[in-house]
């Protein structure tokens, strides 16, 4: 086959354009690469000769691919993610997933089965970053990122992983000290962490039983810290059900009904739409929702 046919176009400026076109802007682009903003320009209007064709709308902030700019960013895309794994190969690494995600995902799902990914994937190096702050994954900052929302970031696929969902949860021995707890009336008596969480509102209506008004009281924030305060016997907590699955299975943790009630905010798996096929995410993406759908199971 004859490559010059279809010759390659100039691999700086592809470089450049992926870069422009997944942060949205030449000006950033250029201090990712270490260029000036002037010579993204020049790349990318190399680029567009070459083309034949726009590949950026200029808007007043920033830049967005056109139509033909984004079928051109998938495929570079893609292409870099493969050049990048080759060389990692070549000396001997491995590609780096980072994984910004939830506290409470961290504790309840990560920690204990990511050994197994690491294992089935030992040319892919996990980092995991629990942060409070929302990684920017168009910049760069974090490969993929748990998060809770209702799925929809732009320029972000989703894959939902765990509905918003919560059941109440109490020790074995508050449960006797409170008990007997037959009815979900019963734990209108017992103690609650974070009792002024309005999902405990929406529980005891929808078990039928009118909630008491909320006491002021501080929120411990996540549900980790609900369980470890009550595993100390502090009061009953309120956890999503794929999180209880283990303590749950111990005996730690006791749940006395098998209401749930659910919300709209859920836990989705989050990641840039243009590097849906990129080596480590694609193998993350498909191990965790393996993960996931066997605890829903």
């Amino acid at each position: 086959m004859d490559r010059s046919i279809n010759p390659l176009p100039p691999l700086q400026a592809v470089r450049v354009f992926e870069a422009a076109a997944r942060l949205g802007s030449f000006s950033r682009a250029a201090e990712e690469l270490a260029m000036t903003q002037a010579a993204v320009s020049y790349q990318i209007k190399l680029l567009e000769d070459r083309a034949g064709q726009p590949l950026f709308k200029r808007l007043p902030r920033g830049v967005e691919p056109t139509a033909a700019g984004k079928l051109l960013q998938r495929h570079a895309a893609e292409a870099l993610d493969l050049l990048r794994q080759g060389w990692a190969d070549l000396r001997g690494g491995g590609e780096e997933l980072v994984i910004s995600t939830l506290t409470s995902f961290a504790a309840f799902i990560l920690a204990p089965r990511l050994g197994q990914f690491q294992v089935a994937h030992p040319g892919i190096t996990t980092r995991v970053d629990v942060n409070p702050r929302v990684a920017d994954l168009l910049a760069g900052e974090a490969t993929v990122a748990i998060r809770a929302g209702r799925g929809s970031w732009p320029g972000l696929a989703a894959d939902l992983l765990i509905r918003g969902s919560y059941t109440p949860l109490l020790t074995p021995a508050l449960m006797e000290a409170y008990g007997p707890i037959r009815e979900p009336a019963d734990l209108l008596r017992v103690p609650r962490v974070d009792a002024g969480d309005p999902a405990w509102a929406l529980w005891f209506r929808a078990a039928g039983v009118e909630p008491p008004k909320p006491a002021e009281q501080h929120s411990l924030g996540t549900q980790m810290l609900e369980v470890q305060a009550a595993l100390a016997g502090q009061g009953a907590c309120l956890l999503t059900p794929a999180y209880a699955r283990g303590l749950i299975a111990s005996g730690a943790l006791v749940q006395p009904f098998d209401l749930v009630t659910e919300d709209d905010i859920s836990v989705w798996l989050v990641y840039p739409e243009a590097r849906r096929d990129a080596p480590a995410i694609a193998a993350f993406r498909s191990w965790l929702l393996a993960e996931v759908a066997e605890l829903a199971g």
